[in-house]
């Protein structure tokens, strides 16, 4: 979904989220790592979740406005996309019978993920938090659907990381 269409679609409520990603709480969080979260409210909303969880951060990490960000690029080394990640996520977590409406606040597992991004930042020596340090999150969280998908694909903590730092140093995809 393009953001315009998202604009359309949610009113002033994406205005609110973005004015809320650039205060301080989220002031380190790159363009692209702000619009994952901003597409994780999306994911949660159109699969009428009343809240927002690890599933739906990584579901954020494929978004359009978030396109070409690192996490992508280390997922698809592992041979997992937005297609591939949507359709586990699908079969984990049935869809809600009700239309969700107005904020969609952050389980404490998801709000456990957005801390962990700044340790995962400041442990590879970073003064932001991109789309990588979310999804090195995710996997170091262990617990949420994000993590159990992660690691039936076999994909570990620690391979997360050598791809990161790869992708990083050499621009690679």
């Amino acid at each position: 979904m393009t953001r315009q269409a998202a604009q359309q679609r949610h009113g002033g409520l994406l205005g609110r989220l973005v004015a809320g990603l650039k205060e301080s709480k989220f002031r380190r969080f790159t363009p692209r790592a702000r619009a994952a979260v901003i597409a994780a409210q999306t994911a949660a909303r159109d699969r009428r979740h009343a809240s927002i969880d690890t599933e739906h951060l990584l579901l954020g990490l494929f978004d359009a406005t978030a396109r070409g960000n690192v996490a992508v690029k280390v997922l698809a080394r592992f041979d997992v996309d937005g297609a591939v990640v949507e359709g586990l996520v699908d079969e984990r977590v049935p869809r809600g019978s009700e239309l969700v409406r107005g904020h969609i606040p952050f389980t404490p597992r998801a709000k456990k993920v957005l801390e962990l991004t700044l340790r995962e930042a400041l442990r590879l020596g970073h003064n932001y938090i991109g789309c990588e340090h979310i999804l090195l999150a995710l996997r170091r969280e262990k617990q949420g659907v994000a993590a159990q998908i992660l690691a039936e694909r076999g994909i570990e903590s620690a391979q997360l990381d050598a791809a990161v730092r790869e992708i990083l140093t050499t621009g690679a995809a």
